[in-house]
C-alpha cells in the first residue's frame, strides 16, 4: 500500500505545496524580523540626523563674531548628565570646537577630521567618565554661523526600549503566519482533492467497464484540460474494442447457426446406419459437436441480449423439470440424477429459460465427471439456492476461481468440454445479480452453488453486451 500512495498525485501535489508552505514561512518571518530591526535602526539613525539638525539650528553667530550654541530647555534636558543621555560635539569651519556634551566627546573629536554632507557613522567604545559603548554619526550642516561639523551619538541601550516593542510585535505576527499557511495549505490540499474528484470518480467508471459494458463512456465533463485528451484516447480506444467484441459475438452467432443444419443432417444419418463401434462413435462426435453449438448460442445470446430477470419464479419447479428432462439422459450415461428440494415453494427474482440452461449445465458438467455408477443431486435450499454436486475428482483450490472462465480447462478436464459449460453459468448468474461458486463435498467431489436473490431484493439492471 505504501508504493501506491507514494505515486499519488494528490500525495506530492500536497507535499510540494507543504514544502512551498514552510519555504514561505520561514521567508516571511525572516523578512519581517529583519525588516523590524532595519526599521528599528533606520529609527535610531533619523532620530539622530533630527538632533544633529536640531543642534545647527540653534547655533549662532555671536556680536564678537564667535559661533555659539544655546540649546533651547527641551534640547537641554535631552543632553543632561543622565548615564545614558545623548552627547553631542560641533565644530565650526576653522576645526573650532564650539560645543561638547560631555567634555571628553568634544576632547575625542577634536583629533578626528572634518565631516562631509553625507553622514558617516562611528561606534565609540567609552569616553571619560562614562562607561557604556556609543553609536552616532557626523554629518555637515550649514547653520547661521556657517557650515558646521556635528557628531551626535547615543548610548547602546538607549534604543532597548524600542527594540523590544518591535521583538514583541514581530513573536506576536511571527506565530501567526506559520498558523495562516497552515490554514492556506489545507484550503489547497481541499482544493486539490476537488479537482481531483471527476478524475476518481472516472477512474471507478473505468474499472467497471468489462466485456459486457463496452458501450460505457468516460465522461469528459468537468475534467482538467490535461487530462481530456487522455480520456478521449480510452474511450475511443473502448470503441474500437466493442466494434471487436461485436464482431467476434456476430461472428460465433453465425457461426453456431450455421452449423446447426449439417450437424442435424449427419446426427440424422448416422441414426440411420447399422450400430456398430465406428458408428457409436461418430454418434458421440457428433453430440459432442451439438452441444459445442448449443452452447456457442447460448454464450452469443447472452452477450448480445439484455436478459430479463423481472419475473418470479420457483427454483423448485424450475430444477424438478430440468432434472425430470435430464435423468434419461444420466442414466444412459451410467449415472443417476437425484433431486433434493426444498418443504415450500423457493420463490426468487429470475428468468426460468436462463435458470434452468444454468442448472443444465452444471448437471451435464457434474455427469461428465462423476464417476460411473454414482449419482448427482440437485438440491434446493429455502435461502434462494441450488446445489448439484457430485463424486468426482473435485476442482482443487487453486483452481475454483479459474474456473468459470470461458474456455478454461483445469489439467484434469474431460477431453470432450469446451470449458463454455461453466462460463455460461456464471453469465446468468451474473445477470440475476447472483453468483455461482463451487466447493468441496463433504463426502468428496465438488458441490457447485447458484445463489439467488430473494423475490423481495431490487432487480438488478438488465444484463447484456452493453
Amino acid at each position: 500500500m505504501t508504493a501506491p500512495r507514494l505515486r499519488s498525485l494528490q500525495l506530492r501535489l500536497a507535499v510540494r505545496l507543504a514544502a512551498l508552505f514552510v519555504v514561505g514561512s520561514a521567508a516571511i518571518v525572516g523578512f519581517v524580523v529583519w525588516r523590524a530591526y532595519d526599521t528599528a535602526d533606520t529609527l535610531a539613525d533619523r532620530e539622530l540626523s533630527l538632533r544633529a539638525a536640531d543642534l545647527a539650528n540653534s547655533v549662532a553667530r555671536a556680536p564678537d563674531g564667535t559661533a555659539r550654541l544655546a540649546l533651547p530647555p527641551a534640547l537641554r534636558e535631552a543632553y543632561g548628565a543622565a548615564p545614558d543621555a545623548d552627547i553631542f560635539a560641533i565644530r565650526g569651519q576653522d576645526g573650532r570646537l564650539i560645543a561638547a556634551m560631555p567634555d571628553a566627546f568634544g576632547s575625542v573629536v577634536e583629533r578626528w577630521p572634518a565631516t562631509t554632507e553625507h553622514a558617516g557613522y562611528f561606534h565609540l567604545p567609552g569616553i571619560a567618565g562614562r562607561t557604556q559603548d556609543y553609536y552616532g554619526l557626523g554629518v555637515s550642516l550649514d547653520s547661521a554661523a556657517g557650515p558646521l561639523s556635528i557628531w551626535v551619538a547615543r548610548a547602546a541601550g538607549a534604543t532597548a526600549l524600542v527594540h523590544s516593542m518591535l521583538e514583541e510585535f514581530v513573536f506576536d505576527i511571527a506565530w501567526v503566519i506559520p498558523l495562516f499557511m497552515l490554514l492556506a495549505l489545507a484550503i489547497a490540499i481541499l482544493a486539490i482533492r476537488g479537482t481531483l474528484r471527476p478524475i476518481r470518480e472516472v477512474s471507478e467508471i473505468a474499472a467497471s467497464i468489462g466485456p459486457s459494458t463496452t458501450s460505457v463512456r468516460l465522461p469528459q465533463a468537468g475534467l482538467p484540460s490535461e487530462i481530456v485528451p487522455l480520456v478521449a484516447a480510452v474511450n475511443r480506444a473502448l470503441g474500437r474494442l466493442e466494434q471487436g467484441f461485436a464482431v467476434q459475438r456476430q461472428f460465433t452467432a453465425n457461426a453456431a447457426h450455421e452449423l446447426r443444419t449439417p450437424l442435424a443432417i449427419i446426427t440424422g444419418a448416422l441414426e440411420n446406419l447399422e450400430p456398430n463401434p465406428e458408428v457409436e462413435k461418430l454418434k458421440t462426435d457428433a453430440a459432442r459437436m451439438n452441444r459445442l453449438v448449443e452452447q456457442l448460442l447460448s454464450v452469443a445470446r447472452l452477450d448480445a441480449i439484455a436478459l430479463d430477470v423481472s419475473g418470479t419464479v420457483d427454483l423448485n419447479e424450475i430444477a424438478r423439470e430440468t432434472v425430470a428432462n435430464l435423468a434419461p439422459w444420466a442414466l444412459a450415461q451410467g449415472r443417476g440424477l437425484a433431486f433434493v428440494g426444498a418443504d415450500r415453494p423457493v420463490v426468487v427474482r429470475g428468468n426460468a429459460y436462463a435458470i434452468d440452461d444454468a442448472i443444465r449445465n452444471l448437471v451435464e458438467n457434474a455427469v461428465a465427471h462423476a464417476p460411473a455408477r454414482s449419482e448427482v443431486t440437485v438440491s434446493t435450499r429455502a435461502d434462494g439456492s441450488i446445489d448439484v454436486s457430485d463424486r468426482g475428482p473435485g476442482v482443487p483450490q487453486e483452481d475454483r476461481e479459474r474456473v468459470f472462465e470461458r474456455f478454461w480447462r483445469g489439467k484434469a478436464a474431460a477431453s470432450h468440454g469446451a470449458g463454455l459449460g461453466l462460463a455460461i453459468v456464471a453469465e446468468i448468474m451474473k445477470a440475476h445479480g447472483g453468483s455461482a461458486r463451487v466447493d468441496a463435498g463433504p463426502e468428496g467431489g465438488a458441490v457447485f452453488t447458484l445463489a439467488f436473490l430473494s423475490a423481495s431484493a431490487p432487480v438488478p439492471p438488465a444484463a447484456g453486451h452493453g
